[in-house]
């Protein structure tokens, strides 16, 4: 069973004459392990794929399934549900919540699930040592850097057993060196059993997947294996 599976999917904005075809006949399956890159020029459909994926978004047709459950018969309470337990998102605009700290934003999806306070607390500070930002964790995201606001909105993604990482350009507000940590952090959750969808205009960021998906016009185009260049990547450091 595949982490996510996108079978002809379209998606519809609007009716009629103003009707924009965000998706179409889009099919993707990303396997458990697996780190897939998607890149294509602004308006080619990739957030919209993220989205879809993730269950912000509702296909106008199709079929979208993570692990094996089908999005479209889920209720809003049950997509939340599977969204806390499943998947883990990173927002291009961070998406943290001003009034918590670092720890408090990686914490808040392990407290939503009963987790106790003190236990949430730990694994989120664990979760920000991945991303050598353990000792912000008391800080709040308004005395955080861009860069740093981003880092903890990947340790909130990966917290937890989350199986499906998305994630909407996640190095955009990173330096070279801190996207590298990035993107060698998404390689090693996929080398522990997670899959990752990866949306990057960077091409040195796509290299680092085992598959690059080219979406043009709301439609995949090309798939092109790199492996051989992540194994290359790997090895470097």
């Amino acid at each position: 069973m595949s982490a996510l599976e996108v079978v002809d999917v379209d998606r519809i904005h609007g009716r009629g004459n103003s009707a924009v075809h965000a998706l179409r006949g889009m099919s993707i399956q990303v396997e458990r392990g697996e780190l897939v890159a998607v890149m294509g020029p602004s308006g080619s459909g990739k957030s919209t794929l993220l989205n879809l994926a993730g269950g912000l978004d509702r296909a106008t047709a199709g079929s979208v399934r993570v692990d094996g459950v089908e999005l479209g018969e889920l209720s809003p309470k049950e997509l939340a549900k599977l969204r806390r337990h499943r998947v883990g998102y990173v927002f291009q605009d961070f998406n943290l919540m001003p009034s918590l700290t670092a720890a408090e934003n990686v914490a808040l999806p392990l407290e939503f699930d009963g987790l106790r306070p003190r236990d949430a607390r730990r694994v989120a500070e664990e979760a920000l040592a991945e991303v050598s930002l353990r000792d912000l964790a008391d800080r709040l995201p308004e005395d955080m850097s861009g860069g740093q606001q981003q880092r903890v909105a990947i340790a909130r993604a990966i917290v937890g057993d989350r199986t499906l990482i998305l994630a909407d350009e996640p190095t955009g507000a990173l330096d070279s060196e801190t996207g590298e940590q990035v993107m060698r952090l998404l390689r090693e959750r996929c080398a522990r059993g997670v899959a990752a969808l990866l949306v990057t205009h960077d091409a040195g960021h796509a290299a680092w997947a085992d598959r690059i998906v080219f979406l043009r016009d709301g439609a995949a185009v090309d798939d092109t294996g790199t492996r051989p260049r992540v194994e290359s990547l790997l090895t470097e450091a």
